[in-house]
């Protein structure tokens, strides 16, 4: 095991690895702008270092500061968390170039699944089910109407970098292919560097459902159950379970075993996400691959007993998994999370960053979150919004229904716009006390808060 790790992030997820490591004896480094100087993973690392202004551009994002802290400190690893550098092929690369290990993939499974364009095509040569798309990038809006009318309407435009939803556009209309298109380009150039984009067919009011993964060097590769984050916001995840109440024990065992295809025919290593849609026939369609831990990961820990960044901190060391001999695995209970990010859900989930004039976390049986705020933290407007993530596991989905109730009921912060009182509502939505939730539920259901 590493003697030192440097965790490159920020928030809830730099504290969230920085437990883990702690609790595997190994020392921590905090990298942090000037914006997360008295922030409190700041404060609980074993070292911490400046390393730029509050622009992420200046900070976060600039490999040549991260990976000088981390050789002047004498961290043997690096840990990106998710988000800033956590997918960038580059920087996993500058680690291996500088005799440090980057928690995570390699340079080139970053590079291969996080292109979406080519990971499409790596799925179809190895028999995962895809989404019917263009071959390849679309260069014109001239080719993007080609394969729309090729098709039919709906289609779906999607940037071949990144994630996040953004250069993603849905038509709808002929009409509309052009603008769409050229909308999509720009906002992926602006967002990844790269406007490429490309097309699918769009399968309509599907659900979101994702196998997590994990694979060390000995030849373990094992599928930790599903997630289903259907509830999303302009293709932002709110809430996400786990097991999906939508999959038969037969549907759960077919998407595993896609997903660990799709795991050996990269030669994956590390903690990863194979993301799928779900139609209403109970047909699964690849859409993208995760290759990092995700936001949404406490659901999976708590439905199978396993501690994801510990068993990420293994595999990069060298050594096996520790979980792999209770595989495969069943999901055991229920979990549930909400994420509490600053905005205002009745004015279409605008940003609220502010000073936390009072923070009370919900405790008791059942109930875990995942925060770096206390009274007094202050919500940047320079980073994400999400001020906590609560998790409600319980020995079914009615139970956790009742706890994720109580639990939000006492969760107070004030000072900020939150997303809790949305969150409330969604508990109270009688669709998604069935389980009947697709991607568009936002739209249908909860319409007046857009």
């Amino acid at each position: 095991m590493f003697g030192k790790v440097l965790v490159a992030n920020r928030g809830e997820v730099a504290l969230r690895i920085m437990r883990a490591c702690k609790e595997l004896g190994v020392k921590t480094v905090a990298v942090y702008s000037t914006e997360d100087a008295n922030t409190y993973p700041v404060q609980y690392a074993d070292e911490a270092v400046c390393i730029g202004p509050a622009q992420a551009n200046q900070s976060y994002l600039v490999m040549s500061s991260i990976i000088a802290a981390a050789k002047n400190t004498g961290a043997e690893a690096i840990h990106p968390g998710y988000g800033f550098l956590a997918e960038n092929a580059d920087f996993a690369r500058a680690c291996a170039d500088n005799d440090l290990v980057f928690i995570g993939p390699s340079a080139d499974c970053i590079e291969r699944m996080g292109d979406k364009s080519m990971a499409r095509e790596t799925m179809k040569a190895c028999g995962v089910p895809t989404v019917p798309g263009s071959d390849g990038c679309i260069d014109t809006a001239a080719e993007a109407k080609a394969f729309a009318d090729s098709v039919g309407y709906p289609v779906l435009i999607k940037a071949t970098a990144g994630g996040g939803g953004k250069g993603m556009r849905e038509v709808h209309d002929p009409a509309d292919l052009e603008s769409q298109y050229q909308a999509a380009r720009n906002e992926a150039g602006a967002a990844f560097g790269n406007d490429g984009v490309y097309l699918e067919k769009l399968v309509l009011r599907p659900r979101h459902v994702e196998i997590q993964v994990l694979a060390d060097d000995f030849g373990n590769n094992i599928a930790l159950c599903e997630r289903d984050c259907s509830v999303q916001r302009r293709h932002q995840k709110l809430i996400e379970e786990a097991p999906s109440p939508a999959l038969t024990e037969d549907l759960r065992r077919a998407m595993g075993v896609a997903a660990i295809k799709a795991v050996r025919a990269v030669d994956y290593k590390n903690a990863g996400t194979i993301e799928f849609l779900l139609d209403e026939r109970g047909h699964f369609y690849f859409m993208e691959m995760n290759t990092r831990v995700q936001v949404e990961h406490p659901v999976t820990e708590q439905i199978t007993g396993t501690d994801i960044i510990k068993e990420q901190l293994r595999i990069a060391s060298g050594e096996p998994m520790s979980c792999a001999s209770r595989a495969p695995f069943s999901p055991f209970g229920h979990a549930m999370e909400f994420r509490i990010n600053a905005e205002d859900p009745v004015h279409g989930f605008r940003p609220c960053p502010g000073t936390i004039t009072k923070f009370e976390a919900p405790s008791g049986p059942g109930v875990r979150v995942e925060s770096y705020v206390r009274t007094g933290s202050r919500i940047s407007p320079y980073y994400d919004s999400l001020v906590a993530k609560l998790v409600v596991y319980g020995q079914d989905r009615q139970e956790v229904l009742q706890r994720g109730r109580r639990a939000l009921d006492e969760f107070v912060i004030e000072g900020i716009q939150t997303t809790i009182p949305f969150h409330r509502r969604v508990l109270d939505n009688a669709a998604f006390c069935a389980g009947d939730v697709t991607t568009d539920f936002i739209e249908t259901q909860m319409g007046d808060v857009l």
